[in-house]
């Protein structure tokens, strides 16, 4: 029997019960910070850490068991709890955790959470760069797993760009107006403006964060199609073909790491994902319709094979 990342599967236990405590806090502390209730990025990145702990602790069992992969994902772990801990401290003091240098204290704690974010990252390229030779079950599954992983590590990266001083920011380090933050996760208006309900995400202006959920959840998304194929498979004939599968699954990755791409894009270009442009339209109705045309013909072709076959055979 394969074994799980024993401390990822803590990291995992001890952050579940904040789902709810962050949940108790929104409906019973009014307090609002960056224009979210206080509790609501506790709460967010309780369900993240939770399912991404949860995802590397099962990857864990399909990975060799050397010292380069043990002392990664335990640093995953680690850095995970670390950067929580800060998250819920600073929701104590009801004070911003991200890219807060306001005081010594605050600027004390967002290098540490910076710091564990980028340890983080480059703990993720190793265990995931192993994960590429290894296989996940059957030829659908792993290559989800793969593809998941590598669009993953881009969507954690785009956190790095959050952390440039914005115009503003910089020009006020000049001018004697610096209100104690650099970096920000919107683009074309400031941090704390309208967002929508449930994500938080800006309404008014391009959100990096949009595209950093994307690819940062592929690793969970990807899989989750091959496991959804193979369970069509026992209703749907032309899906009981493995090969048939992975085709799909190869279709799905190209498609979600275009996606990526494409919210990337329109954060960068200070839109937001409520008020797409023209071009932002056509790009998305392009991407629509070559994955559904890569899929369909992928069917097809399945298809036309399997009826050959008895022929071929006979």
């Amino acid at each position: 029997m394969r074994e799980w990342h024993r401390p990822l599967l803590l990291v995992a236990a001890a952050t579940a019960p904040f789902v709810v405590v962050s949940l108790a806090g929104m409906l019973l502390d009014g307090r609002v910070l960056v224009g979210a209730p206080i509790w609501f990025k506790p709460f967010k990145f309780a369900v993240s850490i939770v399912i991404y702990a949860v995802t590397w602790a099962w990857l864990y069992a399909y990975l060799p068991r050397n010292r380069a992969v043990r002392w990664s994902t335990t640093i995953i772990a680690a850095m995970l709890a670390i950067e929580y801990l800060v998250i819920l401290w600073q929701v104590a003091r009801g004070r911003q955790s991200h890219f807060n240098v306001a005081t010594v204290l605050d600027a004390a704690l967002w290098a540490t959470m910076a710091t564990s974010i980028v340890v983080l990252w480059i703990a993720n390229l190793v265990v995931a760069g192993y994960l590429l030779g290894r296989k996940v079950g059957g030829p659908s599954l792993t290559w989800g797993v793969r593809a998941g992983a590598v669009i993953s590590l881009f969507g954690a990266a785009v956190a790095f760009m959050m952390t440039r001083p914005t115009a503003a920011q910089r020009a006020s380090f000049s001018d004697g107006t610096f209100a104690g933050l650099i970096g920000g996760h919107s683009v074309g208006v400031v941090d704390g403006g309208p967002i929508m309900p449930v994500t938080g995400w800006s309404t008014t202006g391009g959100d990096l964060r949009i595209a950093h959920f994307v690819g940062l959840h592929a690793l969970q998304g990807l899989p989750l199609v091959a496991v959804l194929l193979a369970l069509l498979a026992g209703r749907v004939a032309l899906l009981r073909a493995e090969a048939v599968r992975t085709r799909l699954v190869v279709v799905a990755s190209a498609g979600y790491a275009a996606l990526t791409l494409l919210s990337l894009w329109q954060a960068l270009r200070g839109q937001p994902l409520t008020s797409p442009d023209g071009l932002t339209v056509v790009a998305t109705g392009l991407l629509v319709v070559l994955v559904v045309a890569a899929a369909v013909a992928v069917l097809v072709t399945s298809r036309r094979g399997s009826q050959r076959s008895p022929e071929t055979t006979g």
